[in-house]
């Protein structure tokens, strides 16, 4: 059988990235051209400024790629693009890129849903991970817990009804006086913090006990740092941090842990940036020995943005058919499952 190689562009937010993949599981390259240090100045990700920097990087970015792959274009059997949801105006970086290198090159298209992509990324390093399974995909911007039905067939379990969980990360962050970008902060102080030491509370949804809201507990550590301002009291940012860390953790893996045993799920995978989180990995892994269900995670590399993942969802999707013309479009509020 003939290898696929796919050339794979993700620009969703503020990474340009570019990979090439060899039948969906061996990456040839994986190139990211990180923007932190720029927004770190603003404390998140300005938009605007993230689509000029991806217009100034996403050749050199796709030139390096193919080059540490040791392939031209004319080796690549098809171009895998993020194409939602994320910043429009970063989205339309790569898609454009993309289209472009196709109507040129004459060589297929495949549109990816971004978060196909995270849990993809499952794929790279776990040969023996095949479907069905399910999935905790955890990042800044989303929270889905989802099973994996076949390649590219998913059914969403629960979803983030306000913030998700990443996103509270870099807001308690800069609460605390950690900056940006949160995640990678609060992991790092809270191995100095006591979990027990605050009581932030777990949110549960009555009539939807797989969706996740993660607004009040971020609103709980606000009114606790508020309240000891107030009372002249001093605040322990490891202890918050580890505190918070802990809430948010609870109830991603009590969740998760619901879905294994009511479907009973045999293989849970997590992925996106929250997934390189050392606490909730820990938790889920112990809570997964416990009751006999396979554990999978990617490396941190994987976790956050990069096209090698997008490269893994791309090769299913191309093998099962799926094409894209040139009309294809940025989808910046794209659904996991729509095409």
């Amino acid at each position: 059988m003939k290898d696929i190689k796919i050339l794979a562009i993700e620009s969703s937010c503020d990474e340009t990235a570019a990979s090439v993949v060899k039948n969906g599981r061996e990456v040839l390259s994986n190139i990211i051209s990180s923007q932190i240090a720029l927004h770190t100045l603003y404390g998140g990700v300005v938009p605007e400024i993230a689509s000029r920097k991806h217009i100034e990087k996403i050749n050199q970015v796709i030139e390096q790629a193919l080059r540490e792959a040791e392939v031209t274009l004319d080796d690549i059997d098809a171009i895998g693009v993020t194409y939602g949801p994320g910043l429009v105006g970063a989205l339309l970086v790569g898609v454009a890129e993309a289209k472009a290198i196709s109507y040129a090159k004459n060589i297929p298209l495949v549109g990816v849903h971004h978060i196909e992509g995270h849990i993809s990324a499952n794929y790279i390093e776990n040969k023996d991970l095949e479907p069905p399974f399910a999935c905790l995909v955890v990042s800044g911007g989303h929270t889905h817990l989802v099973t994996v039905k076949d390649y590219g067939t998913y059914e969403i379990l629960g979803r983030t009804r306000d913030d998700a969980a990443g996103e509270a990360f870099d807001k308690v962050a800069r609460a605390i006086g950690l900056g940006y970008p949160g995640g990678p902060k609060i992991d790092r102080v809270a191995k100095e913090g006591n979990p027990d030491a605050i009581a932030f509370p777990r949110a549960r949804i009555a009539e939807a006990e797989y969706d996740f809201s993660f607004s009040g507990l971020k609103s709980a550590v606000l009114n606790y740092i508020n309240g000891c301002k107030m009372k002249g009291e001093e605040i322990s940012v490891p202890d918050v941090a580890a505190s918070f860390q802990k809430a948010v953790t609870d109830v991603l893996v009590e969740h998760s842990m619901h879905a294994v045993e009511e479907f009973g799920i045999k293989k849970l995978a997590i992925a996106g940036g929250v997934a390189s989180n050392s606490a909730l990995r820990a938790a889920m892994q112990e809570a997964c020995e416990k009751r006999g269900v396979a554990f999978y995670h990617p490396s941190p590399v994987l976790c956050t943005d990069n096209a090698a993942m997008i490269g893994a969802a791309a090769y299913y999707e191309f093998i099962r058919g799926t094409r894209s013309d040139l009309s294809l479009n940025a989808v910046p509020n794209l659904k996991l499952g729509e095409r």
